[in-house]
C-alpha cells in the first residue's frame, strides 16, 4: 500500500515533465477557476456564470455594436472598464482589430486576454432593419451537441431505489444569426431518473426552450421561453451571476441589468414567458417580464410548502412526487436613467405562489423564513463615475418594510492599484425569493459586514490580490442559535515571466458555530493555502499544483498535475493527484478540466487518488468527439458515498463522451 502511494506521488512529477494543453480548448476556464474559493465551489451560483461564460464563447459580443448591457454580461470587465471601452468607440469609431484594446488605459492584460475568448471585433453592419426570417435559417450558425456519463460502478440505488437506468445525458441545440437572433433548447437527464417512462413519457427529465433576439428598433433586446434576469446589485432581482468575494475585484462593485436565455441545465432559479428591455429614449431604459413557472418543493401535511426544492433529481417515488407540485407567478420591472457618470434605477418585483409557502418557523434559525402566497420588492439603485473613483449602491425593503442595502466604493489610488470597499445590511426580517448579491451567509437576510479588497500590479507580470471581509449575524443562522460572527481574510500572487507562471494564495476564514451543548459558541477557524508552478506556450504547457487545508482538529492535502499534448486535430491530455485528509472537514477542491458546458470542482477527502484522461478529435472542422476517462481509488475505506448513493468497492471511475457538431 505505501508502495503504490509513493508510486502515484512519483507520477505527478513525471506528469509535469510532458508537455499538457492547459493552452489549448477553453484555458479561461483556468482563469475562472483560479477566483474561486471553497464556499463558492460549495454553491450552485458559480454553474450560472459558467454557463454564461461557455455561451458568450460560443457567441462573442461584437464590441463594434454592444450594448451597454452586452458589456455588462462580461463579469471580469469593471464599470470604468465599460465606459472606456464605450467612450473609446465614440470618439474615435470601430475598433479594427482586438490588438487596438491595448490603446485603451483601463484595461489590463488580463481583461484584454479574456476579451479574446468572449469578444470579436465584427465588419460594417449591413443589415440596420431587422433580419429577414429566410436569412436567419440561411445564414445562422447551428450547433447541435450531445453528452453522456457512463459509470463504471453500480450503486445501491441502481438495483433497487432509483426508477431509471444509472446513465447522466443531455442535448443541446442551438441557432444564432450573429448576435442578433438565438434561439434552442435543452433536454437533461440526472442520474437514475425516467426516461420516456412514467412522468417523463416526453423523455428528459427537464427542457428549457428558448428565442432571442436583439435590437429590433426601440426593442433592445427581448427573450421569450425561459430566461434570467438581473437588475442593480441584486438585492431585489438576480438569477443570472454568482458573485465570489475573489471574484468581486474583478467587478469592482459593478452591478448588472440584463435578460438572458436560459440555457444551461439548471432546473431552478429561471423565469418562464416573455422579457424585454426597451430604449424609451437616449437616457431613459425599461426592461419589464412576466412568468409562470412550476416549481418543486417539499409539502407539508396541510399542502402547504416547507421548502422550495431547487436541486432537480427526480430519481425515486419521493422525489418524482415534488416535481412540478407547485406554481409561481412574476411579473416584475426595472426602470433606467443614464446620464453621463450617474446612473439610477428602481426595480419592482411581485411574486404569487399557487400554495402558501410556510417553514417551520419553530426552528430558530428560520424563525424569519419568507412565508405566504404574495411577495413584493421594491429597490432603488444609483452609481456615479468618476476617472478616479466610483460609487454604487441598492436600496430594497420588502412588502412588511424591512431593508437591506449594498453600497460600494471603488478608488483609483495609484496607478496599478485599486481599492474597493463595500458596506451592506440586510434585516433579518428581508426577504427576497430571487435576491442573490455578495454575502458571508450565502443569504441576503440576517446579515451586515465590510469589505475591503484591492488588486495591485507593481510590476509588470506581477499581480497581488487581497480582501478581508467582517460580518455580523444579529439573529441566529444554521448552526449557530445566537448571534455569530464571521471573519474572511485572503491574499493572492501572480508572477508571470516569459512562459512561467507562480500562483500562490492563502486564506483565513473565522466563524462562530455552537458548542455541542448549543449554551455558546465556540470559534471555528479554517486555514486553506495553494502553490502553482505553470510552464509552456499555446501548445505546451505543463502545471504542477499543491493545496493544503485546516480546520479545527482536521487538516488535509492534495498534490495534483496535469500534462497532455495538441496536435492539429487531435488533443490528449492526462491528470494525477494524491490526496490525504483527516476528515471530511479537511476536504480539498481542485478544478478539473471536463468538456463543454461541464465546469467541475470535486471534493476530496480521506485518502486516495485521482487518475484523468482526456481525448479531442476533430474529424472535421465542423464536428469534435471528446471523451474523459475519471477514476478515483480510495486507500482508506471499502464503501464509497452513503444511502442509495453507496458504491460497495473502493474505486469509483466513469467515461463522459460528448459530440459536437456545427451545421
Amino acid at each position: 500500500m505505501r508502495q503504490s502511494r509513493f508510486a502515484v506521488i512519483a507520477a505527478l512529477f513525471v506528469l509535469t515533465a510532458l508537455p499538457a494543453s492547459g493552452q489549448g480548448e477553453r484555458p479561461w476556464e483556468q482563469l475562472m477557476a483560479e477566483v474561486m474559493t471553497a464556499d463558492d465551489m460549495e454553491s450552485a451560483d458559480w454553474e450560472d456564470t459558467y454557463d454564461l461564460l461557455s455561451e458568450l464563447e460560443q457567441q462573442p459580443v461584437d464590441l463594434n455594436t454592444a450594448s451597454r448591457e452586452q458589456l455588462e454580461a462580461l463579469p471580469f470587465l469593471s464599470d470604468r472598464q465599460v465606459e472606456a471601452i464605450m467612450d473609446y468607440r465614440y470618439h474615435y469609431g470601430r475598433l479594427k482589430s482586438m490588438s487596438e484594446l491595448r490603446m485603451i488605459r483601463a484595461l489590463d492584460v488580463q481583461q484584454i486576454e479574456l476579451l479574446r475568448y468572449f469578444a470579436t471585433v465584427g465588419d460594417e453592419p449591413t443589415e440596420p432593419q431587422g433580419p429577414r426570417l429566410a436569412d436567419i435559417w440561411k445564414h445562422g450558425r447551428h450547433e447541435l451537441m450531445g453528452y453522456a456519463r457512463i459509470p463504471l460502478y453500480k450503486r445501491r440505488g441502481d438495483e433497487n431505489g432509483y426508477m431509471g437506468y444509472p446513465y447522466r445525458h443531455w442535448l443541446r441545440y442551438q441557432m444564432s444569426y450573429g448576435d442578433r437572433v438565438k434561439a434552442g433548447f435543452v433536454g437533461s437527464q440526472d442520474a437514475g431518473e425516467p426516461f420516456f417512462s412514467g412522468r417523463n413519457g416526453a423523455g428528459y427529465d427537464f427542457y428549457s426552450f428558448y428565442v432571442q433576439a436583439r435590437r429590433l428598433g426601440p426593442v433592445d433586446n427581448i427573450v421569450a421561453g425561459r430566461y434570467k434576469l438581473s437588475a442593480g446589485m441584486g438585492l431585489v432581482l438576480n438569477n443570472s451571476f454568482g458573485l465570489g468575494k475573489l471574484a468581486m475585484l474583478q467587478q469592482l462593485g459593478r452591478g448588472t441589468n440584463g435578460v438572458r436565455p436560459h440555457s444551461s441545465r439548471s432546473q431552478s432559479g429561471y423565469f418562464q414567458g416573455v422579457a424585454a428591455t426597451v430604449s424609451l429614449s437616449p437616457r431613459w431604459q425599461l426592461t419589464a417580464f412576466a412568468s409562470y413557472r412550476p416549481l418543486d418543493a417539499t409539502l407539508n401535511a396541510d399542502s402547504t410548502m416547507s421548502t422550495i426544492v431547487a436541486d432537480g433529481y427526480h430519481r425515486t417515488p419521493t422525489e418524482m412526487n415534488k416535481k412540478h407540485n407547485s406554481h409561481s407567478a412574476d411579473a416584475g420591472a426595472h426602470i433606467g436613467y443614464r446620464r453621463g457618470a450617474l446612473h439610477a434605477g428602481v426595480t419592482a418585483l411581485y411574486t404569487h405562489l399557487d400554495r402558501r409557502l410556510q417553514p417551520d418557523t419553530a426552528t430558530l434559525y428560520r424563525r424569519y423564513s419568507a412565508q405566504g402566497t404574495d411577495f413584493v420588492n421594491v429597490s432603488a439603485d444609483y452609481g456615479y463615475r468618476h476617472p478616479r473613483f466610483a460609487l454604487s449602491g441598492e436600496t430594497a425593503i420588502n412588502g412588511d418594510g424591512a431593508l437591506a442595502t449594498t453600497n460600494s466604493l471603488t478608488l483609483e489610488a495609484a496607478d496599478g492599484l485599486t481599492v474597493m470597499l463595500l458596506q451592506r445590511f440586510f434585516s433579518y426580517r428581508y426577504t427576497a425569493l430571487y435576491a442573490r448579491t455578495m454575502t458571508e451567509g450565502g443569504h441576503v437576510q440576517n446579515e451586515s459586514g465590510a469589505y475591503l479588497g484591492a488588486t495591485w500590479r507593481p510590476r509588470p507580470g506581477l499581480l497581488l490580490q487581497a480582501y478581508t471581509d467582517y460580518a455580523y449575524f444579529a439573529w441566529a443562522r444554521y448552526g449557530a442559535s445566537q448571534p455569530s460572527r464571521a471573519w474572511d481574510n485572503l491574499l493572492a500572487a501572480t508572477y508571470s515571466h516569459d512562459s512561467w507562471t507562480v500562483a500562490a494564495r492563502y486564506r483565513l476564514h473565522l466563524r462562530q458555530r455552537d458548542n455541542e451543548t448549543k449554551t455558546a459558541l465556540d470559534d471555528y477557524t479554517e486555514h486553506r493555502g495553494r502553490l502553482s508552478l505553470t510552464t509552456g506556450g499555446p501548445r505546451l504547457t505543463a502545471t504542477l499544483q499543491a493545496d493544503a487545508t485546516a480546520t479545527g482538529s482536521d487538516w488535509g492535502y492534495m498534490l495534483s498535475a496535469t500534462a497532455g499534448r495538441q496536435w492539429q486535430r487531435l488533443k490528449a491530455g492526462a491528470a494525477g493527484g494524491y490526496f490525504r485528509t483527516t476528515g471530511y472537514a479537511g476536504r480539498i477542491y481542485v478544478y478539473e478540466r471536463g468538456l463543454q458546458y461541464t465546469f467541475s470542482f470535486p471534493a476530496f477527502y480521506g485518502e486516495g487518488m485521482r487518475l484523468m484522461l482526456t481525448a479531442q478529435a476533430k474529424p472535421t472542422a465542423r464536428l469534435s468527439l471528446t471523451a474523459k476517462l475519471g477514476l478515483t481509488h480510495y486507500f482508506d475505506r471499502s464503501t464509497i458515498g452513503t444511502g442509495l448513493q453507496t458504491i460497495d468497492g473502493s474505486w469509483q471511475s466513469e467515461v463522459d463522451v460528448q459530440v459536437r457538431w456545427k451545421f
